[in-house]
């Protein structure tokens, strides 16, 4: 390892409180804040800190404690979810952003680990001016690299927990379109290596800190270019026209029966009179309390909303019973369910259902069930049957209405949203993804993150993306990521639209993932290169 660098005073003897504050201070970079330059300066000291660490341990704790203060920070809405489940005291939701933060962090503490070992076998710096420089190029290019690679597991481990991947901090600058070629995960090495240019330039190396930068102008101008050329403006005699519905109904009456007339005679007024032109009309996760493969009448009170040729998309549970036995009578129980979006029309006919696939553990299942119910623990989804997953991505034929064309519609449901590389049935390409969510318990920051997570989605596919929420943020977004049009937080209302057109087919929708681990190994290439380049 090179040598250990001046440091001022107060970091040098505190380098733990330092990385745990660094943290903190980064997660003003995400969504709603988006103060990205804060966060590349403080991932900037988390390498100066690395970079004078002297031990593997210290290198661990050192990313650790940055990723407890940067989840902490950027997960704080998870404690407003608590506040609607009485089963559980609500201020249990402190604790369990405490405790996600706690196992999150290890993922960062990991890549600072394999980055410092990496770096301390590479060959020593080659001298400059006959002296060792203070600043390296390797250890940021393999922090990078390991980066990449740990946020993949965070992702996926358990189930995975990808909110909040680093590289959404790029969402406001023309790097983001670098997600059609390396996707998401392509995006935080990214971000990591912007830091580590910065920390050359801050060591007086501007030439390797140019160099370094270089690359990152490159991959902003590749994508960008590719967003703009393989994304054609509709005609405007064929644009499907769309309603988003946001009927600002919240979490603490959402699932009240007193209050069902009402909630449905909010989306139902939001909705509008049919038109002559068809719409496809959408509505938020579990819009509606009913069963409506098994209610008739709940159909038709849908498809008298809706004019001959529109079509409702709207959230709503699919349910299983079985047959139980106990003293020798026999009942029907609910044994399980699907979190799952239907599609309705005039005629009060299903044309199609969409089942979750990727469930929120704790919230829409509770994992060692048998083990923690005893304990007072349940799922934060209304309910004492757990939700089952459905097959994944696929997509629904719409059929074709007055002014209208057919559609194929990919649908990904709240939280799986998140999942890059996960969003859309390849085989077979959609026009557009529709994600019903219910971001009502999410306080203010959550709905925010997870309309930013969304937009990467839409930049990875070239696919637009329709959000309706109960309070918000419900938007539209195009097939470059920009917001169309949106509905503020708590607020009633709806979007009419004409639905943007999807793009070609990028290099992330043709490799999928593959494409950010090219990345991490072209990161490892590099930084063997700077070390090997001695004479």
């Amino acid at each position: 390892m090179p040598q250990r660098p001046p440091l001022p005073a107060l970091l040098a003897a505190h380098p733990s409180v330092t990385a745990l504050l660094a943290g903190l201070a980064s997660a003003v970079g995400l969504a709603p804040l988006s103060l990205w330059p804060i966060t590349l300066l403080c991932l900037t000291l988390l390498i100066l800190l690395l970079q004078a660490s002297q031990g593997r341990r210290h290198a661990f704790l050192l990313g650790w404690l940055f990723g407890v203060g940067h989840f902490a920070a950027g997960l704080n809405w998870i404690a407003h979810a608590f506040t609607y489940q009485d089963a559980m005291p609500h201020w249990f939701g402190y604790g369990a952003v405490v405790l996600l933060s706690l196992y999150l962090a290890v993922y960062p503490g990991l890549a600072t680990l394999i980055a410092w070992e990496g770096a301390r076998r590479l060959p020593p710096p080659r001298r400059v001016n006959g002296r060792v420089p203070r600043v390296s190029a390797a250890l940021s290019l393999l922090l990078g690299a390991s980066w990449i690679g740990t946020e993949y597991l965070r992702a996926t481990l358990f189930t995975g927990f990808a909110w909040n991947p680093l590289g959404i901090i790029w969402l406001p600058t023309s790097l983001a379109h670098s997600a059609t070629l390396v996707g998401t995960y392509g995006l935080s090495g990214l971000a990591i290596v912007a830091a580590g240019a910065l920390h050359l330039a801050l060591g007086r190396r501007i030439g390797s800190a140019l160099a370094m930068a270089l690359p990152l102008a490159g991959a902003a101008a590749i994508g960008l270019l590719w967003s703009s050329f393989t994304v054609l403006p509709p005609a405007r005699q064929t644009a499907p026209a769309i309603r988003i519905v946001q009927p600002n109904i919240g979490q603490d009456v959402k699932y009240s029966p007193a209050m069902e007339a009402t909630n449905f005679g909010k989306l139902a007024s939001l909705s509008g009179a049919a038109e002559p032109r068809s719409r496809l009309i959408f509505w938020p996760e579990a819009a509606i309390p009913a069963w409506l493969d098994m209610e008739p009448q709940w159909r038709a009170r849908l498809a008298s909303l809706l004019g001959p040729g529109d079509l409702l998309l709207t959230g709503g549970e699919k349910v299983y019973f079985e047959d139980r036995t106990v003293n020798g009578y026999t009942s029907q129980v609910l044994s399980g369910a699907h979190n799952s979006l239907w599609i309705v029309d005039a005629r009060a006919r299903l044309l199609g259902r969409y089942d979750k696939a990727h469930l929120v553990p704790y919230g829409e299942y509770l994992p060692m069930r048998q083990l923690l119910t005893p304990l007072g623990l349940s799922r934060l989804v209304p309910g004492d049957v757990d939700f089952w997953p459905g097959p994944g991505a696929r997509s629904l034929p719409l059929p074709a209405g007055t002014g209208r064309p057919p559609l194929k519609m990919g649908v990904q449901i709240c939280y799986e949203i998140i999942f890059s590389g996960h969003v859309v049935d390849q085989a077979n390409r959609p026009d557009f993804i529709f994600n019903p969510s219910n971001d009502a318990w999410f306080g203010r920051w959550g709905p925010p993150q997870h309309l930013a997570q969304a937009r990467l989605r839409a930049i990875e596919e070239a696919i637009p993306v329709i959000r309706s929420t109960p309070t918000g943020i419900s938007a539209l977004v195009d097939a470059q990521g920009r917001i169309v049009d949106s509905l503020p937080h708590r607020t009633a209302g709806f979007i009419d639209a004409l639905l943007p057109p999807p793009g070609g087919r990028t290099l992330f929708s043709r490799v999928g993932n593959w494409a950010a681990l090219a990345l991490m190994l072209a990161l490892v290439a590099l930084a063997v290169a700077t070390r090997r380049n001695r004479h």
